[in-house]
C-alpha cells in the first residue's frame, strides 16, 4: 500500500521532494556545448544518491515529478489511494508538471543537482555511474523519504496522527488551540485528523478522537466519511456508533 520512501524514489525516480522544489526551477541550465543532454541528465541521476542528505524534500520531489516526465512523459497513472501519503505526494508533483517537455524536464533536473552540488562535474563521474543499481525508474535512490524530515516544530495534529504518537495527539487537543475538525488545507483533501486516523488504522487516536468530539459524519473532498477510508472492523464499529448519535 505504501509507496518506496521518498530519498530512495527520489534517487531512483530521481526523486525531489522539498520546500525548495522552486529553487531548482529558477535556473533551467542547458548542457554544456558539445555535450548531449540526455546523457547529462542520466549523470546527473547518477550523482543524486550521494546528495539526498543534503537535499530538502520539496528538492527530491521536485526531482522525482522531472525524472517520471523524462521517463514515462505526462503522468497518466491513476492518483494513489487515501492510505499512500507518499504515494500522492510523489503523484502529485509528477501530476502538475502537465505537458512539460522531456527537454524542459532534463534541464530542470540537471539545473537543480548542480546548485545541490555545484563542485560536481559530470565527466568525472561518467564511469562511476556505471556502477550504481537502479531500481523503480533510476539510481537506487527510489524511495522518496527514508524517514520523515519534518521538523517537530512544524508538525500538526495531522503529522501525529499518521505517526500514531497518541501523547501528542493528546497534548494537542487540551492545548485548546487544536479543533479536531479542522481539514488539512494542505493535502487539499478536505480529510480530518478522524481521517487519518482511520486510513491509518489506529484505534486509539480515533477513539480519542471521537471523546474530543470528533465529528465522524464530516467527508472529505471526494465524500468519503472516516469509516469509508478503513478496513478494520473495530475502527468502523466505533465510528458508526458516534455516526448514529450525531443522526
Amino acid at each position: 500500500m505504501a509507496s518506496p520512501p521518498l530519498a530512495a524514489a527520489a534517487a531512483a525516480a530521481a526523486v525531489g521532494s522539498g520546500g525548495e522544489a522552486s529553487s531548482g526551477s529558477e535556473e533551467t541550465g542547458t548542457a554544456p556545448p558539445g555535450r548531449d543532454l540526455a546523457a547529462l541528465f542520466e549523470q546527473a541521476a547518477e550523482r543524486l544518491p550521494a546528495l539526498l542528505p543534503t537535499a530538502s524534500k520539496e528538492q527530491l520531489l521536485y526531482l522525482y515529478a522531472r525524472y517520471k516526465q523524462v521517463k514515462f512523459g505526462t503522468c497518466n497513472t491513476p492518483k494513489p489511494s487515501f492510505f499512500d501519503f507518499e504515494g500522492k505526494q510523489k503523484w502529485e508533483a509528477w501530476k502538475a508538471l502537465g505537458d512539460t517537455s522531456p527537454h524542459q524536464a532534463m534541464q530542470e533536473y540537471v539545473a537543480t543537482v548542480k546548485k545541490l552540488d555545484p563542485s560536481w562535474n559530470p565527466q568525472m563521474t561518467e564511469k562511476r555511474g556505471k556502477e550504481s543499481k537502479t531500481a523503480f525508474g533510476g539510481p537506487v535512490v527510489s524511495s522518496l523519504y527514508q524517514e520523515e524530515t519534518i521538523r517537530e516544530e512544524d508538525k500538526n495534529i495531522f503529522d501525529y496522527c499518521r505517526e500514531n504518537n497518541i501523547d501528542y495527539v493528546t497534548k494537542a487537543i487540551q492545548s485548546e488551540k487544536v479543533d479536531v475538525n479542522v481539514t488539512d488545507e494542505e493535502d487539499g483533501e478536505g480529510q480530518t485528523a478522524l481521517h487519518y486516523a482511520a486510513a491509518c488504522e489506529f484505534l486509539d487516536i480515533v477513539e480519542l478522537l471521537l471523546k474530543s468530539g470528533a465529528d465522524p459524519t464530516l467527508r472529505d473532498q471526494e465524500g468519503c466519511l472516516p469509516e469509508e477510508v478503513t478496513d478494520c472492523k473495530a475502527i468502523t464499529s466505533a465510528l458508526q456508533q458516534h455516526t448514529t448519535g450525531k443522526t
